[in-house]
């Protein structure tokens, strides 16, 4: 069959197939649904242990115990802190440091000359308990004194309340922020190594089985990268939207609700670069397959993609400030970057338009290159060859 005749919507047909063998690999839809399964339930867990209410026991002696630690209470209400304080009356100093010693309760806390208190714990100190505990006793003290003076506590604070204002109530929680640019990370090296590589593994077993000479007389070579390429994009996007859509799930039942919209635009977009940007990637791991003769030469020939998506990942980890603003335009990098910016409420709705057509027009020429060394190299299997070479052979 003459190539040159070929329809030139055939790629189709490839990309069909690459995608029905997906879909027909047990190990990837089993690792897919492990995965969601995992992310849910991870965030699930993390919102459960999150409003779980700490119960902290005290071993108390002194008169006056039980005031501190209703106060204390109060205080941690006051706080939206889930953690209660309860007393454990005991009849001396020496039962409370042995009921602290056996791990009977967390905290001991016992009166103290002159007229002070003491906290005792085992080999760790509590926050919580140094925090609220401290805060009630200096409290029931200043209210004692001020009584003593002749004053209230009202009189006693009086120009001394403080109230704190946002100027943007709907910014997202920067801890929040920062765990979604770390997934954005992981997700795209997750998902650019495992398609990378299968498209990769595909290219090369048809060169050593030699069924790409039969591909080759029946379809031409620049629609076989298109189909790979292109069925690979799609199940990557499929795959990446569930996981975006189980953590924006699990996100909602950890109670954060209200901040789901925000880093649902965020992860919104960088689903987008990744499609974008992955058909770049796609195209050269597809070189990587092509370069290659037999399997154990893809060590070799994928080095490159391997360190990129390593740096990206990296990028997308450690970068900040002024590093990150300017690896947010820079083709592929943006894909972590510019979504995580955006995460954070630190990226104007216009920046991740340009960088979104900075990454189109470095797709467009790095497709247009790996698809000259693709076709220039396929067809050579008298051993492993370089880009340049490859770069080198007629066509």
């Amino acid at each position: 069959m003459n190539t040159d005749f070929a329809p030139r919507g055939v790629w189709r047909i490839v990309a069909a197939r690459e995608i029905a063998v997906k879909l027909r690999d047990r190990n990837f839809l089993v690792s897919t649904v492990v995965t969601i399964v995992a992310i849910v339930a991870s965030l699930t867990i993390t919102g459960f242990m999150s409003n779980r209410t700490d119960e902290i026991d005290v071993a108390v002696v002194g008169t006056g115990a039980d005031q501190i630690i209703d106060t204390a209470n109060g205080l941690a209400q006051s706080a939206d802190e889930k953690v209660t304080f309860t007393a454990r009356p005991q009849p001396d100093v020496a039962a409370v440091e042995q009921r602290v010693r056996d791990d009977e309760v967390q905290v001991g806390l016992v009166s103290a000359e002159p007229g002070g208190w003491r906290l005792i714990g085992d080999s760790a100190q509590n926050d919580d308990a140094a925090t609220y505990l401290t805060a009630a006793a200096q409290q029931l003290a200043v209210q004692r004194n001020a009584a003593a003076a002749g004053l209230n506590l009202e009189q006693l604070g009086r120009g001394g309340a403080v109230t704190y204002d946002l100027l943007d109530k709907s910014a997202v929680d920067p801890g929040l922020a920062r765990i979604a640019s770390l997934v954005f990370a992981f997700l795209f090296y997750t998902a650019s190594l495992l398609f990378g590589m299968g498209i990769a593994q595909s290219v090369v077993e048809e060169k050593q089985n030699r069924v790409v000479e039969i591909l080759a007389s029946a379809i031409p070579l620049r629609q076989l990268l298109i189909g790979k390429v292109f069925g690979n994009t799609v199940m990557a996007f499929a795959q990446l939207a569930l996981f975006v859509g189980a953590g924006l799930i699990g996100l909602a039942a950890t109670g954060r609700g209200d901040q789901v919209a925000t880093i649902a635009g965020a992860a919104g977009w960088f689903i987008v670069f990744f499609v974008v940007g992955f058909l770049a990637l796609a195209s050269f791991w597809a070189v990587a397959g092509a370069l290659a003769t037999r399997s154990e030469d893809l060590q070799s020939t994928a080095m490159p993609m391997s360190m990129l998506i390593m740096i990206v990942l990296f990028a997308g980890i450690f970068l900040t400030d002024t590093w990150r603003v300017i690896a947010s335009y820079v083709p592929v990098v943006s894909i972590v970057a510019m979504p995580a910016r955006l995460a954070e409420g630190a990226a104007a709705w216009w920046e991740p338009v340009v960088a979104l057509i900075l990454m189109g027009v470095g797709t467009y020429g790095t497709v247009l290159v790996a698809e000259k060394i693709y076709r220039r190299s396929l067809m050579q299997t008298q051993g492993r060859l370089t880009m340049r070479q490859a770069l080198a052979v007629e066509d």
